[in-house]
């Protein structure tokens, strides 16, 4: 049986009709600009910018296995630079020059055999103008042969935690089996900022070699051309195209921008600039705490010491859109009394930092010192001090 509705009915039911209608658009506008918000489109077939703890800001393909040309040298580079670290190799080093590195071809800084440099000079050559030929020699004289620094290379990768990495040499020449993504390129970028001798390396614009007779000049050109750029690593082979990874920090923010397959000369920089200049206009660095500031003090149970000074682990700075800075607050999470015998660097708590009630961030607090546990006579001695003491 069907029912007829009454007319004011069907009004009020046409009046919500329109203002669905109506409302609709509206919804859907506010819906797109926050998936396109960012605005930004790069020619690159992959990309990706990330702040230096890692967070990704933007994204395009960015697990995309593709020939990395000589931004391979990110990670030759690395391992390089914690060999000289790890006292393995010296920078004063002399370097004999082998039939193997000379024969490489591409950029270079024309070694000849028999020739030998200092360590310093290749691993400038091999940062400043991508030379195959020195990245090359200083991988032979840190590990015997390429293979065996190729071996480095990939197990490296893989304490990275880099999915969409493998290496075949140490340069990047065109060669099967050798790929890296956008997204392990940054990680590696992300690991390299953390070693000051990378980034002097990096930011070199010009050197004078041979005794002033060979000039290099740095082919990173954001070098001059952007604020706060202080790296890392072009590439090109016809197989690659363009490629680059760089990174640039201002006001305590670093970003690390990575094109890869970018089709004309200068549009990987033109491109990798175009997402730092997104970055940079979005977001902000805010330091919260450094590492080893005193945050809580706690009682000592059973201790040589009635008090202890947790502090941070490490340096905490929040990356946070422009404007999101208020309504941020710190809370403390630890035992009010901790037992000895207690450990410099234990953890005994954290310190939160939340928005509106969220966690945003977080960091461990450890113990600043040792504490040893109290002897029987020490612990008794306590207690009736405790007992007779006059709050």
């Amino acid at each position: 049986m069907f029912r007829f509705i009454q007319p004011k009915i069907v009004m009020i039911l046409t009046c919500l009709l329109v203002l669905l209608s109506t409302c609709n658009p509206i919804l859907q506008a506010a819906e797109n600009k926050k998936v396109s918000g960012a605005g930004l489109e790069t020619i690159a077939q992959s990309a990706v910018l990330m702040d230096g703890n890692g967070t990704v800001l933007f994204e395009k393909d960015s697990h995309k296995r593709l020939p990395p040309a000589s931004v391979t040298k990110s990670m030759t580079l690395l391992l390089a630079v914690e060999a000289v670290e790890q006292g393995r190799v010296s920078l004063t080093d002399r370097v004999t020059i082998t039939e193997n590195a000379w024969h490489q071809g591409g950029s270079q800084i024309w070694l000849e055999p028999g020739e030998q440099m200092t360590l310093h000079e290749l691993m400038i050559a091999m940062a400043v103008v991508s030379a195959n030929d020195a990245a090359v020699a200083v991988m032979e004289h840190i590990y015997g042969s390429q293979a065996a620094a190729v071996d480095a290379m990939n197990e490296r990768s893989a304490a990275l935690g880099l999915n969409d990495t493998h290496f075949a040499n140490v340069n990047g020449l065109p060669t099967p089996d050798h790929y890296m993504s956008a997204f392990d390129t940054a990680l590696i970028a992300k690991e390299a900022v953390k070693h000051p001798f990378y980034m002097e390396l990096c930011s070199i614009k010009e050197y004078w070699l041979r005794d002033g007779k060979n000039w290099l000049v740095n082919t990173n050109k954001l070098l001059w051309w952007y604020k706060g750029a202080d790296g890392l690593k072009t590439g090109w082979t016809q197989e690659a195209q363009y490629c680059f990874a760089g990174t640039a920090k201002r006001d305590g923010l670093r970003l690390i921008s990575v094109v890869f397959a970018t089709p004309d000369p200068r549009s990987h920089l033109r491109e990798s600039m175009k997402l730092l200049d997104w970055g940079f206009a979005n977001f902000a660095a805010m330091p919260i705490i450094n590492s080893g500031a005193v945050v809580e003090r706690v009682k000592v149970s059973k201790g040589m010491e009635k008090e202890l000074q947790l502090v941070a682990s490490e340096d905490l700075t929040l990356l946070l859109s422009k404007g999101e800075n208020k309504n941020l607050q710190k809370q403390v999470v630890a035992d009010s009394t901790i037992t000895a015998p207690i450990v410099q660097g234990q953890k005994c708590g954290e310190l939160l930092v939340l928005r509106d009630g969220k966690e945003i961030g977080k960091v461990d607090l450890v113990a600043e010192k040792n504490i040893e546990k109290a002897s029987l006579m020490k612990t008794l001695q306590n207690m009736f001090t405790n007992l007779f003491s006059i709050t």
